[in-house]
Formats: C-alpha cells, structure tokens, sequence
C-alpha cells in the first residue's frame, strides 16, 4: 500500500486558560467549544499581543549572567502571556479503508509539556517542548467514523530563559500504513566520506513495524540517475545494508549536493511501504592544529547562534521566516548555524541542507541542575537518554549536521562529578552516531578544565574566552577548540551614543538604548573586533559562533528591571531582519564583497563642530575621508601584531583599529561626507557617499520577494524607509506608517526591531525605528492574483506596492 502522510494543519478550535484549570478536562467530543477560537497549527498562542511588565515579571538570579542574588526582572520571557493552558480539538476523520492499517501521530514540537488525547482518551504526553514525538493510535482511532483529537499543552511559569513560544508551534502530521512497515524515524544512514571526497561508504539500516520479509533501497543523484540500489532481508524489527559510492557529488557550502535515498518494505513479493530521505555526501575533518577540513578543504566556520523564535511569527513554525534568516545569515557570509540551545524545527534542517550551511544540533540548556523552577532539569535522569536517541535519530541523515552539542553553560562543570554526565551523554551519541563528533558549550572553561569536560567531550567550545585559545592550545596540542559562543556585542539599530567609547559593562541609560558602535556588551562579553582579531590569526581554532545572528524576544540585556524592554539587543540582525552596523563587519570579514560603511551618519544633533569619531568599516587597507569639501587625510588599518592572550577586552581601542579605520579629527557638520578607498600607491579603488538627509517626505517600500504562493501560509516581508526629498533615509525619523493590503492577501505583522516597542506584532501600524522598519504580507489560502499594500504617515508622501500570489 502507499503511505499516507497528511500534514493537521488547520481545522483546530483552541482556548486558553489559566494554570489553575490544570486538571480541567476538555478532552471529549461533547464539549461546547463554538466560542473557541479558530487556529491552524503551527500556532503560538502568546505571539502577536501586547507587551506588557506583568506578563513575565520575575525575580530570579541568573548566575550565567553574573547576577547571583535575587533580582527584578522584566521581559526575560518576551513579556508576552505564554504561561497557562492551551487547548485544541479537532476532528479527525479516519476512513473506514484504514482498519488494519498503522495511524501515527507525529508532532515535531509542543511547547512546553503536552497531553493527548483521542476521543477523550488519553493516548500519549510529552515532557520537552523542542522534542519531536510519535503516538500510535491504531488501536484508539475508529475506522470509518469522525474522531476527536484534543491536544492539551502546558507551558508553567519559569520554563525557560528565553522567549518559549507556547502551543503546538510545530507541525503535525496523520501517517497511515501498513502494519508491516518502516518505524517513525526508522531510516538511519552512517556515511563515511574519505578526505579527498573519492569514496564514501553508507551503513543503511531500517528499523521495522511489524513483519516484512525485505527491505530494499534506491539511491537516486541529484540529477536523478539510481547512484546505487539492493536489497536485504529483515532479521527481525531490523534491516541492515551496506554500499559504496564512487566519486559521490559531494555536498557542502558551496555546492550542497543532494541524494534521495528511497526506502522499501516488501512482504510475500507485495511493496508494503516506501519513504524517502536526503542525504548528502560530505568528509568533515577537525584537526587540533589546523583547524575545519570539509571534503579536504581547510574552512572557517563562521558561524551564528539563533533561538527559534521568528520575530513576529514568534515560536511557530513558518518556512518562508526561516527561509528568509537562512538567506541573511548566507549572504552575510555564514556557513554554520548553532541551534542554541535545543534541537531544532526539522524544517530548519531541512533549510540548511539545501542551503549549504553546517548545523551544530544542540540538546539542553540543564542537565541535573536547574537554572529555573521548571526546566528541563526535572526530566533529566529519567529521560535525557531517550531524548538525546530521538533527536539523533530524527536529524543524523541530514547532512547539515556535522556536530552534536551535549549542553550549553552547563552548571555541571563547576561540579567534581559534572564530566560524568558528560561522559554518559557522549558515550549515548556515539553508540548512535559514531560518524559525527560531541560538543559542549563551556562558560567556565577553568573549572570545566579542572574537572574533566575536556576529556568528556570531542571538540570543546569556549564561551567567551578569546584570551584563552592560544593558552588551551599550547596546554593541550591533541585537543581542538572553537569559540561556541562568543561576542554578545549589544545594540539598538542606527542609535550611535557619544563618546564612542568601550562600554563593558554595557551601560543602562534612560532611553533604554545601547550604541550601535558596536564597541558595547554585558560584562562577561566584548566586541566583535576582539574576536575578530583572534580568529583571522590562530589557525588551530576551527572558528567561532556569534551570539546572536538575530535578536530574538526575551532575555533585553543590560535592561533587567528596566520597562519597557522585552527583546534581546545581541543580534547582529534585529527582530525585524533590518542590519545593524555590526553587519558590515562580518560582510567584510567573512566575504569577498567590497564594503565601505562609516558610522555615525550626518543626522547627529548637537554635536556640530565636536569631533566626532567616525569607524569606517571596510574590506580595503586605507580610505581618504573628505567632509563637505575638505579632506581629513588618509588613514589605515593597524598591522600591529599583540600576543593577546589573558586579555578580555582592551580599552584603547588597538585591537579594534585592525578591524576598522578610526578618523577621530573630524569637527561634527552635516552636509556630505565622501569616503575614498586608496590603494598602495593613491589610486581611487573605490568610494561612497553620505549625505545628511533633509526632513521626512515621503516613504519607500522594497519587497523582498515579488511573487509569493497562495497556500495561506508563504510570507513577504516589505521593508519601509521614511525618505527626504531626494530618497536619502532619514536616519533618525520615527513617524508612525500606517500599512493597508488589498487583493488576495493582508497585513499580517509589523516589526521595527525596536526592543521598547509594546505594541503587539499583528498591529497594521508602526512606528519606525530611525527611520524604518517592516510589514509582513500573507495571501489569502487559494486566493491567487496581487496584494496590493499601501504606506501611509501623517504629512508624508504615501506609496504602494504589488506582489504576485500564485
């Protein structure tokens, strides 16, 4: 028989309650549920309302940070209303052609413990939000009749640290096949690549529902010729087979070839089930002195750390939104993404395949020892094992994933006996994957040196020690190290504060902002330029993590107790997608694109006739800078070499003028300002030019995409700028723009990326956030045609734009 995968996307009524209704039944078909609320799922119940203090004020000591007693603190979560009882109920018709058939339900994620049930019974419950869980229901279901599934999702208060989204924010799926079948997860591939990419070797087993005779397999090449093909017979609720391929096309983040690998179940000659995978061909290689080789390759990771939260789609899955920071991340020069700190959407995954972009697969935040009431702690002991087994099994075909992390910041490495649990979970992932190495990100590398982590795990990640590569290095030349999380730079977007000045500890000001300078960070933290320099110099280091490519909802450092503040200032990205100048910095230092960026812009007020310093970012050696006519001189990159080691940060600047040009003798004027890069001998390589712009005019619109699919659910993110006359952004305009759509689609959010900003994200209008911001476009389901979307603000030129919808 084929298998039959149905995606429960919409159809749900859902409610929310409070916490106290926790044992409150709302399982059962009888059940007046027409005032409930219409939903399709993904679905965050929390996302798309007001910010509000009450919503997550908290008093919690979050040792990580460096706050070991009790403090205020508001918006850690996203102060939005995750915390309570959700439920949906839905019916779900199973046709009476299904009797004797296998029906699962697959939920790829329910934040944060879940139970469920079909036809008021409880059929299965989930304790970890970020895990992806099968139920069978063949003996629950009715064949022939309208069942009832119900879904009860339970997020508590102090779950997490971060914004957890709350609901089924994940996809479901219906699977119905037959009793002799391949198990949920049941195709497992362990691929061995030789260096030089000739030869790669493929340990193919399927695990087995039932009782098929064989099983057989076809490996079809990404322009679809069968690469390879056999068959096997089973050996009880398993199959195991082998094969070589030669000369594979090999994947990586250049050229990301992908395989199909379609599975069969045969019994008495019939095909009993088929699915398929991709997998791809790829040698990663991690060397203690040398650093990353992909397919023999020598290669720098630079990488990223991202949360799962999407901004205004908040926890709920949305491809388009993923899509979307995957091709930011891409084009900013990312090639690794670190899925801090639980295991990510298979979606994601499936992104980063087809993308090219390594992927460190990350399973807890806590182990044994919490860091809130209720974590994952309290699973721990009795399912951390079979946790780490699902998740392994769930990603290891996917090529993308090259490492396993074990923990992030884990209180266990201050602890004589913390390198056990460590030891226990590495031991888990290679006895499931011995192809892929295990990780861990470390926060206080010297107790976790003291006790034994080192030895624990493959590869060892360092949170922000940049002055302790070289050290470790040296101390143990067999062991490879990388920065797993480093920077946590903070910033608000286009705010440039005088004097442009280290700020370590980031400084808590009355307007709730930190300069985008980009010389800013919590105390444990730093600039980019610091790591920027460690990385570009020691070769052994296999490369670093940023934290963090976007800025996510929750956890506003330095503003803990501060109102309003309710996202996170550590991403080289706002919420909104729109760059802060920290960007340019990577783009220079990751790519081969050209860049000359200078900050400030020429819209300061204030400050005329002060020297202001401006940082020019640039991919060149030297740049001319000329202000309104007259030329400051030529200045440099320092070439100076420092041995930088037991060095957090340095005030003085010496490390960040190898990264940036630094003019500090300019008197402060608007008008125009001319950078010149200048080659060895003075020629003109390159230039740009910056104007200050008049008073706000009119606005512009830039989709991002002019066609999007009309299945409800695809997404356009339209950037808009509030213009002067001339179309120079206006750097510091605030005007509140008005969105309006017409045709086959609507407003679904805005976002400015503004962290104090309380206005819910499903609001048509916003306020720009100097000078721009964002308007999410959805289409109508099975609405094709155009949206029309139309920007207005009071006294300004309005616009309008069309995206297609097929």
């Amino acid at each position: 028989m084929d298998r039959i995968k149905e995606r429960l996307h919409d159809g749900y009524l859902f409610r929310q309650f409070p916490i106290e209704d926790m044992e409150k039944d709302y399982s059962t078909a009888d059940i007046d549920d027409s005032t409930w609320q219409p939903v399709c799922v993904p679905h965050d119940w929390a996302i798309g309302r007001d910010f509000a203090e009450d919503n997550d004020l908290s008093y919690n000591k979050v040792v990580a940070d460096g706050i070991v007693h009790l403090k205020k603190h508001t918006g850690r979560t996203g102060a939005l209303p995750t915390v309570g009882i959700g439920w949906y109920r839905r019916a779900l018709d199973i046709p009476a052609k299904s009797a004797g058939k296998r029906i699962e339900l697959i939920f790829d994620g329910v934040m944060w413990e879940s139970v469920i049930y079909l036809n008021g019974v409880q059929v299965g419950c989930n304790h970890f939000g970020y895990r992806s869980f099968m139920i069978d229901i063949t003996d629950a279901v009715i064949p022939g009749k309208t069942n009832f599934l119900a879904v009860k999702a339970i997020v508590k208060n102090d779950c997490s640290r971060w914004y957890s989204g709350a609901g089924i924010f994940r996809n479901v799926y219906l699977v119905t096949k037959s009793q002799d079948s391949i198990a949920y997860c049941g195709i497992k591939t362990q691929i061995e690549t030789d260096p030089e990419g000739k030869r790669s070797k493929v340990e193919l087993s399927a695990e087995l529902c039932g009782a098929p005779d064989s099983v057989e397999y076809a490996l079809y090449s990404p322009d679809g010729e069968i690469a390879s093909s056999g068959s096997a017979l089973c050996n009880g609720a398993t199959a195991k087979l082998e094969f070589i391929i030669g000369s594979p096309e090999l994947w990586s983040t250049v050229s990301p070839n992908l395989y199909v690998l379609a599975v069969k179940t045969r019994k008495n000659g019939e095909i009993t089930d088929s699915e398929t995978v991709n997998l791809g061909f790829r040698s990663c290689v991690f060397t203690p002195d040398r650093g990353f080789f992909l397919n023999g390759k020598q290669l720098k990771l630079n990488g990223v750390c991202m949360h799962h939260d999407l901004g205004v789609f908040g926890a709920a899955v949305n491809k388009s939104a993923l899509r979307r920071q995957m091709e930011i991340m891409r084009e900013m020069g990312v090639n690794s993404i670190r899925t801090s700190h639980n295991p990510p959407s298979p979606e994601l995954l499936d992104i980063c395949d087809e993308m090219g972009l390594l992927v460190m697969d990350e399973f807890f935040d806590e182990w044994k020892i919490a860091k809130v009431k209720n974590g994952y702690a309290q699973y721990f002991d009795e399912h951390a094992e079979a946790d780490v087994v699902s998740v392994i099994r769930r990603d290891i075909n996917h090529p993308s994933v090259f490492m396993w992390s074990i923990g992030n910041e884990i209180p266990e490495q201050r602890r004589e006996n913390g390198a056990e649990v460590a030891h226990f979970l590495t031991d888990i992932c290679h006895r499931e994957d011995p192809t892929r190495p295990t990780t861990a990100a470390l926060n206080t590398d010297l107790d976790a040196e003291k006790y034994g982590f080192f030895d624990a795990i493959d590869l060892v990640g360092l949170n922000y020690k940049p002055n302790h590569y070289k050290n470790f290095h040296e101390k143990y030349p067999n062991k490879v190290f990388y920065g797993a999380e480093t920077e946590s730079c903070v910033s608000t977007r286009g705010e440039y504060k005088l004097p442009a000045v280290v700020e370590i500890p980031a400084p808590v000001r009355a307007d709730l902002t930190v300069s985008d300078y980009g010389l800013s960070a919590p105390s444990w933290a730093y600039y980019a330029d610091r790591e920027l320099v460690e990385q570009q110099d020691d070769e052994f280091i296999l490369g670093e993590y940023v934290w963090t490519g976007f800025d996510y909802l929750g956890e506003p450092t330095p503003y803990y107790e501060e109102w309003p503040s309710r996202s996170s200032y550590f991403g080289i990205f706002d919420t909104a997608g729109l760059p802060k100048s920290r960007y340019y910095q990577y783009k220079e230092a990751w790519t081969d694109d050209k860049v000359l960026f200078a900050m400030p812009h020429l819209n300061l007020e204030g400050h005329d006739g002060e020297l202001v310093p401006f940082h020019i970012i640039t991919s060149y050696d030297r740049v001319e800078l000329i202000l309104n006519g007259v030329s400051y001189g030529i200045r440099a990159k320092s070439r100076a070499v420092e041995d930088l080691r037991d060095k957090h940060h340095l005030t003085d600047l010496s490390d960040v003028k190898r990264c940036r040009i630094i003019f500090d003798n300019v008197p402060y004027a608007h008008g125009e300002m001319v950078l010149i890069a200048r080659g060895d001998n003075g020629e003109e390589l390159d230039r740009a030019v910056i104007r200050t712009a008049g008073g706000p005019f009119g606005i512009m619109l830039s989709p991002e995409r002019s066609i999007i699919s009309a299945d409800g659910e695809d997404a356009c993110f339209i950037r808009a700028a509030i213009v002067d006359k001339s179309g120079n952004i206006c750097p510091t305009a605030s005007n509140e723009i008005k969105f309006e759509a017409k045709g086959s689609g609507y407003i679904y959010a805005t976002d400015n990326g503004d962290q104090r900003d309380t206005v819910g994200y499903f609001s048509p209008a916003r306020h720009a956030l100097n000078g721009q911001c964002v308007a999410v476009v959805r289409a109508d389901k099975g609405a094709t045609g155009e949206i029309t979307v139309t920007a207005t603000a009071e006294g300004l030129i309005g616009v309008c734009v069309a995206i297609g919808v097929e």
